[in-house]
């Protein structure tokens, strides 16, 4: 078993230097932030490979703490953080999520330092862990909730299940009780480790096959050379869709940016920036997804029954038929008569 395991490290290893050789030379392909959070990912998963102390590929029994899990745990939290938004600046307080890490490797230099077992230290761990297992059950809800990459899941589900196991026992040491069976600290090094390397095999997989399923694309826009700071962007985004949630100012049909830039005091330039880069959205597509909305909303009243669907379609800004038809099929995916049928059914069934 501990050969099979070294094959498959060296193995790992090899894979993850392939690949990040291949991804740091065609990085410009890549959404800046994410491609940084996931090779910072496979850093860290390399570094675990090489140097978790029950299993160290160099040195038996090495106690290289800086190469633990907790790293590279945090890398992934962030990279599906921002996989999941749109976001291509990183955040200043999203260092903070760095921080467990850093107490955790603390703690680590204080037990060495002190050649004691301390207490309070084991306690401070214990909850450090727990932060740990809360950035993979984040990981696991995002691959729940959006349903992309569902092939992950086969990875995270065992990892959270071989954490949480770890964990409890930590916790169970630390009021003597006896450990939960069939785990002890050799077990849950080596089951995770064997959960990376295998992980690691199918990110190879997924790089080569399908790689925008990993990391989303750059987009070659005009805005490159941008100051636009993310507390800004930000900003910007949240007045935006206050404007249109709370001011409906989509109602009005001649509704323009340069309209929404003199209510709101933004440079137009900052709100087509917002919009295209970070809402990966145009203007017109925008506003317009708020009139359906709102069309959807008062076809489901009883007083707009004596509307047409045009005249009805006006009272929420769109000026134009074919705009209008042409939108609320590309947002509902079916033409606004087929969503009127579907809700007069849903009606006469709801009524018997």
């Amino acid at each position: 078993m501990e050969q099979m395991l070294k094959i498959i490290q060296i193995v790992a290893l090899l894979q993850g230097l392939f690949i990040l050789f291949i991804f740091y030379r065609t990085k410009k392909n890549y959404k800046k932030t994410t491609f940084w959070l996931f090779f910072g990912s496979i850093v860290s998963i390399l570094l675990y490979i090489i140097g978790d102390d029950e299993n160290n590929l160099f040195i038996d029994g090495a106690d290289w703490f800086l190469f633990d899990s907790s790293l590279f745990l945090t890398f992934l939290f962030l990279y599906f953080k921002y996989f999941r938004s749109n976001n291509e600046v990183f955040l200043k307080r999203d260092y903070l999520f760095f921080l467990p890490s850093l107490f955790s490797f603390s703690i680590e230099t204080l037990e060495i330092v002190s050649d004691e077992e301390n207490d309070f230290l084991e306690l401070i761990e214990t909850l450090i862990d727990f932060v740990f297992l809360g950035y993979l059950i984040y990981i696991l809800y995002h691959l729940l909730k959006t349903k992309r990459a569902n092939w992950i899941l086969y990875f995270v589900v065992p990892i959270v299940l071989i954490m949480s196991v770890s964990y409890i026992n930590g916790v169970l040491d630390l009021v003597e009780l006896a450990p939960i069976v069939f785990s002890d600290e050799d077990d849950f090094n080596t089951y995770l480790l064997l959960v990376v390397a295998f992980l690691f095999y199918f990110i190879t997989f997924y790089f080569i096959t399908r790689p925008k399923e990993l990391i989303p694309n750059a987009k070659i826009t005009k805005y490159k050379s941008s100051n636009l700071k993310p507390e800004l962007i930000e900003k910007y985004k949240n007045a935006l869709i206050q404007a249109m949630e709370k001011d409906k100012l989509f109602m009005d049909s001649r509704l323009s940016i340069h309209n929404v830039s003199k209510k709101l005091n933004i440079p137009r330039q900052y709100i087509s920036e917002v919009l295209n880069l970070h809402l990966e959205k145009s203007f017109q597509d925008f506003v317009n997804e708020y009139r359906v909305e709102a069309f959807v909303k008062n076809l489901e009243n009883d007083q707009y029954d004596h509307f047409t669907l045009f005249g009805m379609a006006t009272e929420v800004g769109f000026s134009s038929k074919s705009t209008f038809n042409a939108t609320f099929k590309k947002v509902k995916g079916i033409t606004p008569t087929q969503f009127k049928n579907s809700i007069a059914k849903k009606k006469i069934i709801g009524a018997e």
